[in-house]
């Protein structure tokens, strides 16, 4: 059988072996007396995994009939099959156990659904959009699914999200509100800065080396910068006060998000801009347009791909940032990775982070369909 070239195997190559370390070395599950103590390895069914991960490494080495497809499907069923043997698994272990005993999710697990995702992610690569969406929303449905009827109710994690299913819902609104205000006026403040930045040819100049700089200041200290400052103009204008306005809370969260995505927002706009051909410019002058409305019918329209991509980034990264908007006190799914570290409860520690990796895919995901619909209408 013709072999791969070498390039083309390496991703596939090095998630398979990934995915097979894991099923021979590392635990599956973890059983331990209570949330807080550590557990005993657990490792129920290795060869099942061993036996379908070297599967995908000999579709990676020989180009077996219809290889994508098989690599894609085993991925596939590894996304949603591993959540379904592990929730079996826990309810078998917990079925003559004591009630504190919590079943966790091991380090084998988390290596192989990341790997099994990764690789599908990669096999879907180059297909059109709405087959990559209906692959992850299938997926997605059926591991929610085995949620709803209680498969995985033996789980840790679900255990630790049916005690916090209100604060969870508040922390996750508040993470989706903060991040949502941070886009709006990222793209109201970045946008025009970007213009300018274009139109005087200063992309070098003294206001993208500021934005440039703040992205190397840590994010926990420019928070911690904001207290300060917010709090003086909270007592200076007690108005502002009054509207919640203060050195904790959203106001210093929201700025210091802010900070961080005109950068992406002030360049991605330049580049949109600069990429509308000289030609087109020059036609629309000709036509007898003015500044505004070559801007506005001409350049925004054909540079809006380029700065829809910013905005994708602008979006995944303050998703990711706003995690430590909880520890000043403005709320967002941070507060369960803090307040997990802080206790030693693993559970609401992953609670928290797989929240914010969710919600960060789901959004690309939208940009990338958006990006998608965009370049078929231009």
């Amino acid at each position: 059988m013709k072999r791969l070239e070498p390039l083309a195997a390496l991703p596939v190559l090095v998630l398979s072996a990934i995915g097979l370390l894991a099923a021979a070395f590392a635990a599956f599950l973890h059983v331990a007396p209570n949330r807080l103590l550590a557990g005993q390895a657990f490792n129920p069914h290795p060869w099942l995994w061993i036996g379908a991960w070297s599967a995908v490494m000999a579709c990676a080495v020989f180009q077996v009939p219809r290889h994508r497809f098989v690599a894609a499907s085993i991925a596939w069923l590894a996304v949603v099959g591993l959540p379904l043997l592990a929730g079996l698994d826990a309810q078998r272990v917990l079925v003559h156990a004591a009630p504190s005993t919590r079943v966790q999710l091991g380090a084998g697990f988390w290596l192989m659904w990341l790997a099994a995702a990764l690789l599908l992610l990669d096999r879907l690569r180059g297909l059109r959009i709405g087959v990559q969406v209906a692959a992850w929303l299938a997926a997605l449905a059926l591991i929610l699914g085995q949620g709803v009827i209680g498969v995985l109710d033996g789980l840790a994690l679900l255990r630790e999200w049916h005690a916090q299913r209100a604060p969870f819902a508040e922390a996750l609104a508040g993470h989706l509100r903060l991040s949502a205000i941070t886009l709006v006026l990222a793209l109201l403040v970045g946008a025009p800065l970007g213009w300018w930045v274009w139109r005087r040819r200063r992309s070098d100049g003294v206001l993208v080396s500021v934005l440039a700089f703040l992205q190397t200041v840590p994010s926990l200290a420019l928070f911690a910068l904001l207290i300060g400052p917010f709090a003086w103009l909270a007592r200076a204008w007690p108005a502002l006060g009054s509207l919640g306005f203060g050195g904790t809370g959203a106001a210093p969260a929201v700025f210091a998000l802010l900070l961080y995505a005109l950068l992406p927002v002030v360049r991605y706009t330049a580049a949109g801009l600069d990429a509308v051909p000289a030609d087109a410019r020059e036609a629309a002058r000709g036509l007898g347009m003015s500044r505004a409305q070559l801007l506005l019918r001409v350049q925004l329209p054909l540079g809006w791909p380029v700065l829809l991509a910013g905005l994708r980034v602008v979006a995944v990264q303050t998703i990711g940032l706003a995690a430590v908007a909880a520890l000043i006190g403005a709320g967002g799914l941070g507060r369960f990775v803090f307040l997990g570290i802080g206790q030693g409860a693993t559970d609401m520690v992953l609670l928290g982070t797989l929240a914010i990796l969710v919600l960060a895919l789901a959004v690309d995901l939208v940009f990338q369909g958006l990006l998608a619909l965009t370049e078929r209408h231009a």
